[in-house]
């Protein structure tokens, strides 16, 4: 590749003049220099992709903890309408008990008076129609 009548390049790159020789301590020095920069950009892009990556993790621990919250909520929610169902079914088995206690109380008064299932039932019916 020529690029003046003075300059020229030969197969690895290396530039020859005409009116100097091939130094091979430049060389040596340019191929460090090359390799120096090589290594700083591997550097780089290595940090580059660290960073990245704890980007990520610290965005997907956050998202975690937000799922985590949410589901805390949920379950506290259940909880507290667990309790409350809870306490209704407690409530609605002390009524029905009380209930079934004042029916026997009334069914027993009923039975000392002399009255007999079949007896009321044929009699209700007949009120009723």
């Amino acid at each position: 590749m020529m690029i003046s009548k003075d300059v020229e390049f030969d197969e690895e790159g290396a530039w020859n003049s005409k009116c100097k020789k091939h130094d091979p301590d430049v060389s040596r020095e340019m191929e460090q220099s090359l390799t120096n920069m090589l290594k700083d950009e591997l550097r780089l892009s290595e940090e580059e992709a660290q960073e990245k990556q704890q980007r990520a993790d610290y965005l997907a621990l956050l998202e975690a903890k937000r799922m985590t919250s949410q589901y805390q909520k949920e379950a506290e929610k259940c909880d507290s309408g667990m309790g409350s169902c809870e306490a209704a079914r407690e409530k609605a088995e002390k009524v029905l008990e009380e209930q079934r206690k004042l029916t026997a109380i009334w069914e027993l008064r009923a039975r000392e008076r002399g009255c007999r299932e079949g007896i009321m039932r044929s009699q209700v019916n007949q009120n009723f129609e």
